[in-house]
């Protein structure tokens, strides 16, 4: 297939873009490569793939629509797996018109050109910040979701419902990905685990929110892009022509349109976490307890349900390997 990638330069959707090349599949990325946080690691994530015949990467930014346009008039695109966004709960509090620009605009532009060249597939990150205040766990596709937390997480639910209405009016098959806290190598500067190997590497405080109370579904990498990889396969149907579906399935009533939990099904506390990885620095973290910043929430953990009833996955890295891994990762390039 050929196959775009929006944010190829990001965590995520490096390691995706290395999978599915890994597959034999030509794939085209895109990236704004914003300053958000360091651009040399994204430029050094770009440079895994670019020996790769089968890969090009073009400098665009999703919220540029004319040039988005002329990218898909180029490739003729098969799927569309759309990464690029805004990412952070903490960044949408100081700056919420950047999550306007990119998440519900840089979305728009894509669905727009999706629509308008016919693709077969259209997939997109969503998060398990979406769920907010819910407070029944394990976390399902088919609860209620309507109390966001974060501007963050408001601006990705309404991608959910930009993208639904579009499956709907145009049938664009549509696949949302809801993520459970993603971690591993070539993480993000911005994310706990990479914050804290740095501290604690440097014998610096480290902010502990909720006092260590919290608990996350913490989901390595590599497992959220051998789900994403089965998922591009799996084509949600219209109405009419769906066979069956399970009971549990989350596709919509009225269009060939379905959200999907990829986490790895455990919750593991925050203290928990962080011990785990001072046992592989080999170091004690200086730790600052603190209170519940605004717009965290206190859990997260995912029903898996649906995820392994469509692809027979199951995430299956544990928190002590994924950190090592990060670790090792982390001394090597730093």
């Amino acid at each position: 297939m050929k196959i775009l990638i929006t944010g190829s330069a990001g965590f995520i959707g490096s390691a995706l873009t290395t999978k599915l090349l890994d597959q034999g599949n030509c794939v085209v990325g895109i990236d704004n490569l914003n300053n958000y946080y360091d651009i040399s690691l994204k430029k050094s994530r770009l440079a895994l793939n670019s020996n790769n015949p089968n890969y090009n990467f073009y400098h665009i930014n999703i919220e540029d629509k004319k040039s988005i346009e002329s990218l898909f008039e180029e490739h003729q695109f098969d799927t569309v797996v759309n990464l690029a966004a805004q990412a952070g709960v903490r960044y949408s509090i100081e700056n919420p018109k950047s999550y306007i620009q990119s998440n519900i605009i840089g979305t728009f532009n894509i669905l727009e050109v999706s629509k308008k060249f016919s693709v077969k597939h259209f997939l997109m990150a969503s998060t398990s910040s979406v769920y907010g205040s819910n407070k029944k766990m394990p976390f399902h596709e088919n609860q209620k979701a309507s109390t966001q937390m974060s501007f963050y997480a408001a601006t990705k639910k309404a991608n959910e419902s930009m993208t639904h209405s579009y499956s709907y009016t145009y049938e664009i098959p549509t696949t949302i990905f809801r993520f459970f806290t993603v971690y591993g190598p070539w993480g993000r500067p911005d994310m706990a685990l990479f914050k804290f190997t740095k501290a604690i590497l440097e014998d610096e405080i480290i902010d502990v929110y909720n006092y260590g109370k919290m608990t996350r579904d913490f989901t390595y990498v590599l497992d959220i892009v051998e789900a994403i990889r089965l998922l591009v396969n799996i084509i949600p149907e219209t109405p009419d022509n769906r066979k069956s579906s399970y009971s549990f399935d989350s596709i919509s009533d009225v269009a060939p349109w379905r959200v999907v939990n990829i986490g790895n099904a455990k919750s593991v506390t925050l203290i928990e976490y962080i011990e785990t990885l001072e046992k592989q620095l080999g170091k004690t973290a200086n730790k600052k307890l603190m209170k519940m910043q605004i717009g965290d929430v206190p859990n997260t953990m995912s029903d898996i349900s649906l995820l392994m009833a469509l692809t027979g996955f199951k995430p299956k890295t544990n928190v002590s390997e994924g950190i090592k891994n990060f670790v090792e990762w982390y001394k090597s390039y730093y």
